[in-house]
């Protein structure tokens, strides 16, 4: 028996893990199967993200190692759209950094800034790459709850002065993932305040910018001032472009944070296969026209879910952002225990709140990964648990 370092042994478990085999166990019984776990919608992205791939598929120059400077033509579309989106610029070759994902990204970043002793704030709920990362960088992750009561802002004033001053990383995901919650303006200031204060990175992890709902629009942490000096903003193709196998994103901030993220990264990976990055190309060119549309099917699957699990009980706020539902349990178990017997009696997979951290006790998200129609389906299946 190998054994396994302490780092690998202090990682948190994994929102999905287990369910694969309980799945296959319902559907031997017979039961069709609703997956709304994952945040992978059942979509298509742009015909011309396909058709650019075909494209230079068979392109030897595009099969060369891209290593961490990637396409030129990938950073140049991503600063444009970062100036047409938020109206920041930023220099190509030096405040922009393409990932295999965001995720990688976010996770990889503790390695050039913590050590033992230091400290990432991380929310909880919260993606768990974050904790991931700093637990394999040999770091102490300082768990802060989200709570409705705060609307799901992580409220940094409140942070112990001893936590304060060993912080090196802030984690920021707004709009929220798992929770849905968008945060106010005044709430990046103070972010960008407390680590200008801190001297700590706020990684500002915005990869549901452009799915929003009702006129929201979400703001780019480096709209704010001072927000140049400390932060970095990581975003992705996979939600916006229904692109989560294609493995694309990109870090955007402040060129010295992006300067030792990518150090960390050429010991780690060489870069994300070119065809996919023209294909990234590709995809921003056609944001204007084409994300709108996209977003109005999660809208019309958000309004037709809301509807469907209110009347069946559930408590249900109708998220301004993000393609999830974030809902309370109305039974007396765990969010476990609900999310198991939702698969095992029901069909229906939901991920637990636990699953995010102990700050989602007592909640489970819902994916807007399938249709309408299974949706309320789902809906009306797990209604009949209460």
């Amino acid at each position: 028996m190998h054994s396994t370092s302490e780092r690998y042994r202090q990682l948190p478990g994994y929102p999905l893990a287990g369910v694969s085999e309980l799945r296959r166990h319902v559907e031997d019984a017979g039961i069709e199967v609703i997956d709304l776990g994952s945040g992978d919608a059942d979509l298509d992205p742009p015909p011309s993200v396909v058709a650019r791939l075909r494209e230079v598929a068979g392109e030897r120059s595009y099969s060369r190692y891209p290593y961490q400077t990637g396409l030129p033509a990938l950073r140049e579309a991503i600063t444009h759209w970062m100036s047409q989106r938020f109206g920041v610029d930023v220099d190509p070759w030096k405040e922009v950094l393409p990932l295999i994902g965001s995720k990688e990204g976010l996770a990889h970043l503790p390695f050039a800034f913590v050590g033992p002793g230091d400290v990432a704030i991380i929310p909880d709920p919260g993606y768990r790459a974050y904790m991931g990362g700093v637990t394999l960088a040999g770091g102490d992750p300082h768990l802060v709850h989200l709570k409705a009561s705060n609307e799901f802002l992580m409220p940094l004033d409140s942070l112990p002065s001893e936590v304060s001053a060993r912080t090196r990383i802030v984690y920021l995901n707004y709009p929220n993932n798992p929770t849905t919650a968008v945060a106010p303006d005044d709430y990046y200031r103070e972010a960008i305040q407390f680590c200008q204060d801190s001297g700590a990175v706020l990684a500002h992890d915005h990869a549901y910018s452009e799915i929003a709902f009702d006129g929201c629009r979400p703001r780019s942490v480096l709209e704010f001032d001072g927000a140049d000096s400390v932060a970095l903003e990581f975003h992705s193709f996979s939600k916006t472009y229904n692109m989560t196998g294609w493995r694309l994103g990109w870090a955007v901030g402040n060129q010295e944070l992006i300067s030792a993220l990518s150090t960390v990264k050429t010991f780690m990976d060489t870069g994300q296969y070119l065809g996919v990055q023209a294909a990234g190309v590709a995809a921003l060119e056609s944001w204007e026209a084409w994300v709108p549309g996209n977003v109005a099917i999660f809208q019309s699957r958000r309004d037709r879910a809301v509807a469907a699990f209110r009347r069946e009980g559930f408590k249900v706020t109708s998220p301004k952002a993000t393609l999830y539902l974030w809902i309370p349990i109305p039974t007396h178990e765990s969010s476990e225990e609900f999310a198991r017997r939702a698969l095992e009696a029901e069909g229906v997979i939901v991920l637990p709140g636990a699953g995010f951290g102990s700050g989602g006790e007592g909640y489970f998200r819902v994916a807007l990964t399938v249709g309408e129609g299974q949706l309320e389906e789902a809906a009306k299946r797990l209604g009949r648990l209460l």
